[in-house]
């Protein structure tokens, strides 16, 4: 074994450092793989390919060569999931090739043996691998929806307490409090902002939304025959009527995993199958963005933050639910934190806690609603107001005296571009004149996936020419895609970025309120004045290597057309996309 340490530092496959603790490691009876991957710094490919080759295990290629589904449904489904074993396909000789991660640990190959009644034998891979072909291919809770079915029923217990749910330590006595565990641990594996449970006659679909778009979960098909008991078990955690199955219901669920906390917001709606309940998941963990990690161009930038410092004035951030305003808003607040400012934002919900601010969470049920919290806060001497959203005309009428009064404010507006905030405005009822005496900014935002940078390549010069002629981008040099890899789920993209649309309210554009324009009027007037539309801004970012043509497309829609009263049908999704 030292020998085998040895030739590992030599290779470069492990430090100095890491040979030691290794050492101490079998020194208190842990095996060599074990010794070697339990250190945090441990690349575990690298070390579990050396150790192959020096002991004669061969290199699983998975990713490469995925078993069959039909393959694997000849073995358990528990040692399977327990065991981290993936069954890859059946050699010449009648031995079935098993993929493994531990090279010293042969009670998983003993077991999957006796349980399946065939030969196996070992190929490495890396855990994580897996782990994920195993979700692929079985569904995610595979083991635990087997056990129900040979139990021939579920269990419903009580939920939690109410210091939150530790998804980490839940109880495993009931096979479907595991199985939803299971679901929500993988939804945030997945980096999901949302999970949908969907009825339909023979099946409950499960998706996932990840980066904007969702996705279906593997899961098992045998689970249909629990799903009444897997919505009964999310609405006990949200503290809803179980025995109500005729009108919605919302509520709310904290989640605790792995020392992250999670707040998940519920809402069931009865359908014609059953009930439907969609998770919105808020990792209140995540680490806020600065102004510099939003995507803005270095212009849009520069011009946003010079707003920041204006003494007073409303600046609004539009958009559809889901396309980032909130994160805009904290890196603006966050930008101009400091002690010589009083700074306080009502919201619903509070989203993330931030240090040095006054936050407060509306409350409909004791009377506490956007336009009462407002009111109050004005008699706390602030600096700078944010209001959540303005939803109705009395929080938009004192939004505006608040600005009028000396004090900076920011807010949401639920339109599909900057120039039909103003419009929406007036349409709600406050008086033009009042709108454009007010109204500093608009900035309208999309979020669009960014390409992953572990697949991303070039595409030919070919598409890229017939991108320049289809769209009118002469100036654009190339343009790039993701082809899809591991770390991407075989997408090609990971992560979002933002697209802006900055709108300066300038004397012009005041003039135009008074006489309430059409929003394309405004837009053409602020145009003349640099404003980039949603659609340009895109381009900007896919011509930077960061997005593709697909996604501007999906996230926007064509101005040239919208201002005739017609909308491309790839604006049609842009409002889901966020």
């Amino acid at each position: 074994m030292t020998d085998i340490l040895e030739q590992l530092v030599s290779q470069g496959v492990i430090t100095p450092a890491q040979r030691e603790r290794a050492r101490a490691a079998q020194a208190a009876g842990a095996p060599l793989d074990e010794a070697l991957l339990s250190q945090e710094d441990a690349q575990e490919e690298r070390v579990l390919r050396s150790l192959g080759e020096a002991f004669g295990v061969p290199w699983a290629d998975v990713e490469g060569r995925p078993p069959a589904r039909e393959f694997l449904a000849a073995f358990p489904a528990r040692v399977l999931m327990e065991r981290k074993l993936l069954p890859l396909r059946e050699e010449a000789d009648g031995v079935t090739l098993v993929a493994g991660s531990r090279l010293f640990d042969t009670t998983g190959l003993d077991e999957l043996r006796l349980a399946s009644g065939r030969e196996v034998r070992l190929a490495v891979a890396p855990s994580a691998e897996i782990d994920r072909w195993l979700k692929r291919c079985l569904g995610v809770g595979a083991d635990t929806v087997q056990s129900m079915v040979a139990d021939g029923g579920v269990q419903v217990v009580d939920h939690e307490p109410d210091d939150g749910v530790d998804l980490s330590e839940a109880a495993q006595d009931a096979s479907i409090v595991k199985f939803v565990n299971e679901i929500l641990v993988e939804a945030i594996n997945l980096r999901a902002t949302d999970v949908h449970f969907e009825p339909f006659e023979d099946e409950l679909r499960v998706r996932y939304r990840v980066d904007g778009v969702l996705q279906e979960a593997a899961i098992p098909g045998d689970v249909r025959r629990f799903r009444a008991a897997i919505i009964s078990r999310l609405k006990i955690l949200s503290h809803l009527d179980i025995a109500e199955k005729r009108l919605p219901q919302d509520g709310r669920i904290k989640l605790r995993i792995e020392e992250r906390d999670i707040d998940v917001r519920v809402s069931v709606i009865p359908m014609l199958h059953g009930e439907g309940v969609v998770l919105r998941l808020l990792d209140r963990g995540a680490a806020l963005l600065g102004m510099e990690s939003l995507g803005m161009s270095a212009a849009d930038c520069a011009s946003f933050e010079r707003l920041l410092d204006l003494p007073h004035g409303i600046i609004l951030v539009t958009g559809p639910t889901g396309s980032g305003k909130t994160t805009t808003l904290y890196a603006a607040l966050s930008r101009i934190n400091k002690p010589d400012l009083k700074i306080v934002t009502i919201e619903d919900p509070v989203e993330y806690q931030l240090r040095g601010i006054n936050q407060i969470q509306v409350s409909s049920k004791a009377g506490l609603t956007f336009a009462r919290g407002l009111r109050s806060i004005l008699r706390h001497d602030p600096d700078v107001v944010l209001v959540g959203e303005i939803r109705d005309l009395e929080t938009a009428e004192i939004a505006v005296q608040a600005s009028l009064t000396g004090h900076l404010v920011f807010s949401t507006l639920h339109t599909n571009d900057a120039p039909g905030a103003l419009t929406r405005l007036v349409d709600m009822g406050v008086e033009p004149y009042l709108v454009a005496s007010s109204l500093e900014a608009v900035l309208a935002q999309r979020l669009v996936r960014v390409i992953c940078p572990e697949c991303r390549e070039r595409l030919p010069e070919a598409e890229v020419e017939r991108a320049r002629r289809q769209y009118d981008l002469k100036e654009l040099a190339g343009l790039w895609a993701g082809r899809g890899c591991r770390r991407c789920q075989g997408l090609g993209y990971r992560g979002r970025t933002g697209i802006f649309e900055l709108m300066m309210v300038t004397d012009d554009v005041r003039g135009l309120i008074l006489d309430r324009p059409p929003a394309g009027v405004i837009r053409k007037a602020a145009q003349t004045h640099g404003m980039k539309s949603l659609r340009e801004d895109g381009w900007r970012v896919a011509a930077e290597g960061r997005t593709t043509v697909e996604e501007v497309l999906r996230a926007t829609k064509d101005e040239r057309l919208a201002m005739n009263g017609w909308t491309t049908p790839a604006a049609s999704g842009a409002a889901g996309a966020g």
